[in-house]
């Protein structure tokens, strides 16, 4: 085309040099866009592959929190016994309340609560005025009594005489014999009648019946005292040795014998132990209760117990030889009693069990388990058939620190 037809058109004709200004510029917009390209891919890979690790380790988290970890414990044999914990009261080994047997009133008292006193020791003393009333007038009838008696004897005696001679009948020989056994008797019957009163009137001081501590006095000087009210005036109780009264339960009954030792607590005295036996047993059943009351003795010569104290006594049981199993591995749902047991692919079982004798902290199983399962301790609620979880073994320390907080909380 010419220069006269560009300039028609109005095209300007290139100079030297343009088309390879152009060039230039071509190449650099190639350039900045093959840069943008490969930043754009470089910031998708690098998206992806984020997106892709965090998926990884969501899916990581996921799984590591849809673990189940549980702690198992195995099922053991009773072979070394169990002891099995009861409460009872303390009682003196002998404890009585001291009533009067004469009425009258209270003059003084020689002993308050906490007297240590020895048998025959003067507790009170009453004023008795009609007593001493009645004893005088016994004491006159039977000095009349006997006036008549030796009347009746020294007239019987005359009229024997008279008979040997055959100057009275038999018939008032007799009389005469029969008046002096009459007044023989009333003498008799006055004499027991001063004996009785006297008796009555040595009531009027009050005796300790045995040795030991005024644990209550219910009188003071002045009070009226009336014996048939049943009032008691003074609580004697024997400290030493001391007796509890334990109720065992019907399913340990026949394995506690008389002679056997024991162990007794009380918790404000946490550093000691008393150790006592039974003595005896009822041999029965209560129907009420089920269970079967023993006694056990205890020395207490420091006096450190007190009588009505709450104490716990600790029997020692002989082995029976079944299983047993931790009383946090029960659970209790419709079917029963089941244990949560883990299979060497540490699976969930559910096991139904016959339970026997609960000792508070274990647990007899009669049925259901064969002894080598590994139980799952405190199974939550939701623990179903072929559940994954992750055991992990009961470790000693473990095991003393539960011991340790049963026993702070018992």
């Amino acid at each position: 085309m010419s220069h006269d037809r560009h300039s028609e058109l109005g095209i300007h004709p290139l100079g030297e040099g343009e088309p390879q200004q152009r060039q230039q510029m071509m190449r650099r917009a190639k350039l900045v866009l093959v840069v943008v390209l490969l930043l754009l891919a470089a910031g998708a890979a690098r998206t992806l592959v984020s997106r892709a690790a965090n998926a990884r380790a969501l899916e990581a988290g996921t799984a590591e929190r849809a673990k189940v970890f549980v702690r198992v414990a195995p099922a053991r044999s009773s072979s070394e016994g169990q002891t099995l914990t009861l409460p009872g009261s303390l009682q003196g080994y002998v404890q009585s309340p001291i009533s009067a047997r004469a009425g009258g009133y209270l003059k003084r008292w020689t002993k308050d609560i906490g007297a240590e006193v020895k048998k025959g020791e003067l507790l009170a003393e009453l004023d008795t005025p009609e007593i001493d009333q009645q004893l005088s007038q016994a004491l006159a009838a039977r000095q009349q009594a006997a006036s008549g008696m030796e009347l009746a004897r020294s007239s019987m005696v005359r009229w024997e005489a008279l008979r040997k001679k055959d100057a009275v009948s038999q018939q008032e020989l007799d009389e005469r014999r029969s008046a002096f056994a009459q007044a023989s008797s009333n003498l008799a019957a006055a004499d027991a009648n001063v004996a009785r009163l006297r008796q009555v009137e040595s009531f009027k001081r009050i005796v300790a019946p045995f040795s030991g501590i005024i644990t209550r006095r219910n009188v003071d000087v002045g009070d009226l005292i009336d014996p048939g009210a049943g009032r008691a005036l003074f609580v004697l109780s024997q400290t030493d040795p001391l007796r509890v009264y334990v109720n065992v339960p019907q399913a340990y009954a026949n394995l506690v014998k008389p002679g056997q030792p024991v162990t007794v607590t009380q918790s404000e005295l946490r550093a000691r132990k008393f150790e006592g036996k039974v003595v005896r047993t009822a041999g029965a059943i209560d129907a009420t209760t089920r269970s079967m009351q023993i006694e056990v003795t205890l020395a207490n010569a420091d006096k450190a117990l007190l009588p009505g104290a709450f104490v716990q006594v600790a029997l020692p049981l002989k082995p029976s030889g079944t299983l047993l199993v931790a009383a946090d591995t029960l659970m209790f749902r419709r079917d029963g009693s089941l244990v949560a047991a883990v299979d060497g692919q540490n699976r969930v079982q559910l096991k139904k069990v016959r339970l026997g004798r609960n000792f508070g902290a274990t647990v007899e199983v009669l049925d259901g388990l064969r002894g080598d399962e590994k139980l799952i301790l405190n199974p939550p609620d939701s623990l179903a058939e072929g559940d994954q979880v992750e055991p992990a073994p009961v470790q000693p320390k473990d095991r003393q620190d539960k011991s340790a907080d049963r026993k702070a909380a018992s």
